[in-house]
């Protein structure tokens, strides 16, 4: 129980001393039905994303922007 609030805490602290999501593009994104797609794209790493994600209907994916690369003309 311990460790589960630790990671709330930590996360929520993250979350609230994060730039708005849409000022970030970071390598993971936030996935769900609240978020869109490609959702909430300010986590740098997946376990970030995971821990965010914890006791939400929502899953963590690579960002299609930083995945792929800029489109080329």
């Amino acid at each position: 129980m311990k460790i589960i609030l630790a990671v709330v805490l930590m996360v929520g602290t993250a979350v609230g001393a994060a730039a708005p999501a849409l000022a970030r593009n970071d390598r993971y994104c936030l996935q769900g039905r609240e978020w869109g797609y490609p959702g909430n794209c300010q986590f740098s790493s997946y376990r970030q994303c995971k821990a965010a994600a914890l006791g939400t209907n929502a899953a963590c994916g690579r960002n299609p922007m930083s995945s792929y690369g800029r489109y080329r003309r």
